[in-house]
């Protein structure tokens, strides 16, 4: 049960890209942040290995906005394998003769609140309050490991703690299956868990057996 106040960060940005993953050319963004775009965010601002993040609730700020861009993408996917490859036998790889032009539909002017609380792993040997509160401070001083994104990594976001001001959307609305999680199993392979999400006067809460099926990252 949860007896402690859950933390919260307030993050904003100018556009956004939540992608839809069954959306194989063209990228469309979900209407709101989703559980592990939000995950991310929190990570990008403080992380550690002896916990993991539970997102519980999202708060959306702002109303829903889409607009569309053009963007130059490259068609084959890079790795560490390919790079070596071209060390020991020589070649290159030319972005002019791999880039696309891709249509994304995405969001603009987007604020969120995420509230969410810190379960500890098995080796941890720190009481959580001690990584709370060292989240808190990271948070009021503007601090990160790395800037957060908002689904893209040129979409950069901006944070900060709430005011107390904020108050979410008055919508209410079915947003279908959306995505929540990773799995990550044995061999590599990464397989995508779904949950049925409904923005309830602007607040997305969510359930938190999409964490049950998640194996330690």
């Amino acid at each position: 049960m949860q007896s402690s106040p859950l933390l919260q960060v307030k993050v904003w940005g100018e556009w956004a890209c939540f992608t839809r993953p069954e959306m194989k050319a063209e990228r469309v963004s979900y209407p709101m942040i989703t559980p592990s775009a939000a995950r991310g965010v929190l990570e990008a601002i403080f992380w550690k290995p002896e916990f993991d993040w539970r997102v519980r609730e999202i708060w959306v700020l702002n109303p829903i906005r889409y607009f569309s861009i053009l963007r130059n993408e490259i068609n084959t996917k890079q790795s560490h394998r390919s790079a070596f490859k071209w060390v020991s036998d020589g070649g290159g790889y030319f972005a002019d003769e791999d880039r696309a032009q891709r249509h994304t539909l995405a969001l603009r002017d987007v604020a969120y609140i995420i509230r969410a609380d810190i379960e500890l792993r098995p080796h941890a040997d720190a009481d959580v309050a001690k990584y709370r509160d060292q989240f808190r401070r990271r948070v009021q001083r503007g601090q990160c490991m790395h800037r957060p994104y908002l689904g893209c990594r040129e979409f950069g976001a901006d944070f900060a703690e709430p005011d107390g001001s904020e108050s979410p959307v008055e919508v209410t609305e079915d947003l279908g299956r959306m995505l929540g999680e990773l799995r990550y199993e044995a061999g590599g392979r990464v397989s995508p868990i779904f949950f049925e999400a409904k923005l309830e006067k602007g607040i997305l809460r969510v359930p938190q057996s999409i964490y049950e099926e998640v194996t330690v990252r």
